[in-house]
């Protein structure tokens, strides 16, 4: 209630959140459509699955974006360009433009996603550690990800004045990213490590979680066949491509039936 005006930026950021997790993983079992039935979430979703430590990572990561470009593209009255780069700039361009706000859209974003966790009776603490930590991840890859971008100016288009800002890269490049650490994603237990609880490795033998690692507490099902308590849809119906060796190939997403 007290930042009304950043809601369109949190609407259009579930947005894409919704489509772009459907897009990354259009070709595997586990296909994202069950996000569509946001916010009446599945089993797949809630508990604490490798596929919603994805799922909060990407909407985290989301919401920071589309703040951070809304500050730069003046449709926030609180803020306005990111603060200009402290790097010296090159001897071919000088800093301009206006990069977008990542700080803006890291501290909203954060007391956004993170503050129900925090204060919700919902959900075991395991479970709330897990979102917390995964929602932190995903912001971090996504400030990772701020690239310099850089516009010509000249006679014709000659580049002889460049200028540059800092500014991040679309959606899409994120969940990409996102993808690959949801495959190297780390089981982990809640337990106590010195005074307090942390999240630390199931397995002996693996190295401890950084802070762009996705963690999650339970295994997924293979999602090959309809079964509602595990929130999987099955595949049945879907198409697989005959010719493909990967997850969208017919062995792998018909699971055996032939």
């Amino acid at each position: 209630r007290r930042n009304l005006e950043v809601m369109h930026s949190v609407v259009r950021a579930a947005r894409q959140t919704k489509s772009a997790c459907q897009k990354t993983f259009a070709d595997t079992r586990w296909n994202c459509s069950s996000i569509q039935r946001a916010p009446g979430f599945g089993p797949d979703l809630l508990k604490g699955t490798r596929e919603s430590a994805f799922v909060y990572a990407l909407a985290a990561a989301a919401l920071t974006h589309s703040i951070a470009q809304a500050c730069a593209s003046g449709e926030l009255p609180l803020c306005s360009c990111g603060p200009g780069p402290a790097e010296v700039p090159g001897p071919d361009f000088r800093w301009g433009g206006c990069g977008d706000n990542l700080r803006y859209g890291l501290q909203l974003g954060a007391a956004f996603a993170d503050s129900p966790l925090k204060s919700s009776k919902l959900g075991t603490q395991a479970l709330k550690a897990m979102n917390l930590h995964n929602n932190a991840a995903g912001r971090q890859v996504l400030s990772d990800s701020l690239g310099t971008k850089c516009k010509c100016h000249g006679v014709s288009g000659s580049c002889s004045v460049k200028t540059c800002w800092k500014g991040l890269p679309n959606l899409g490049e994120i969940a990409s990213d996102l993808k690959s650490k949801y495959l190297a994603a780390i089981k982990v237990t809640h337990r106590l490590v010195g005074p307090r609880k942390q999240l630390i490795p199931k397995e002996m033998d693996v190295r401890p979680v950084r802070e762009t690692d996705l963690v999650y507490l339970i295994n997924s099902p293979n999602y090959c066949a309809p079964s509602p308590q595990l929130g999987s849809l099955g595949t049945q119906d879907r198409q697989c491509n005959k010719t493909s060796a990967g997850s969208d190939g017919c062995n792998l997403m018909c699971c055996g039936r032939g």
